[in-house]
């Protein structure tokens, strides 16, 4: 079946938000009076989001005496305080989206970021003024690696789950996508946790930058394919 659609992760797909949401998670690790968690922790640990960067960086029994729940909102009040001191896009992400939109290819994004933080982020650079769908981690029920998301975008799309690709940068990203029976391609580039390895995930087709992402997307929509 011809590919009509691109959708993406966020985090560590489209956006290098690390910077960002780390200083919100080290804000309160050195509130507790510890250790800043370092870059090289960030840059892995970001994908799976607040609750893991805290485990990260504090221990069990002070996560248990200050409450989990508690601290993760302070973070994301931090952070929604300060969406985009740090945030980029990835080299190679503007060029891109530019393509799609001037070769008229739908494009979404489906994220487990909340509502209340992916929609004010996106606002703020204009980049992304273009995105057919925005799906965040609260707009249904379910969240990834469940395929609802990725079904309720391509629905809002008008497009086929078969003719979307999704791409991501975590496991439950290709989950998600093989689950809603799309394309999946891994984002080799983003937020792989420690351990990882994307080749392992089953994917279509892993890839190591943006641009290799542009050169298989320009392939794949080109005609005759």
């Amino acid at each position: 079946m011809q590919l009509k659609a691109v959708l993406f992760d966020l985090d560590g797909t489209l956006l290098d938000t690390a910077g960002d949401m780390g200083a919100a998670a080290n804000h309160v690790i050195t509130g507790l009076g510890l250790a800043a968690l370092p870059d090289k922790v960030l840059a892995c640990t970001t994908s799976d989001g607040a609750y893991a960067l805290l485990r990260a960086g504090i221990p069990p029994a002070l996560l248990e005496q200050h409450g989990l729940e508690r601290l993760r909102g302070r973070m994301l009040e931090f952070y929604g305080e300060n969406l985009c001191r740090h945030t980029r896009p990835y080299d190679g992400v503007a060029e891109l989206l530019g393509w799609l939109d001037q070769g008229r290819i739908p494009w979404g994004i489906v994220t487990n970021k909340p509502a209340a933080l992916t929609e004010p982020l996106l606002a703020g650079l204009p980049l992304f003024a273009s995105c057919g769908v925005t799906v965040s981690a609260d707009t249904l029920p379910w969240k990834k690696p469940h395929p609802a998301p990725l079904l309720h975008a391509a629905e809002r799309l008008a497009v086929a789950a078969t003719q979307c690709i999704y791409v991501g940068d975590h496991r439950r990203d290709i989950e998600a996508g093989r689950a809603a029976g799309m394309l999946t391609l891994a984002a080799g580039w983003g937020y792989i946790s420690a351990g990882e390895h994307p080749g392992d995930w089953q994917a279509d087709a892993v890839l190591d930058s943006v641009p290799a992402l542009w050169h298989w997307l320009r392939d794949a929509f080109s005609p005759g394919c």
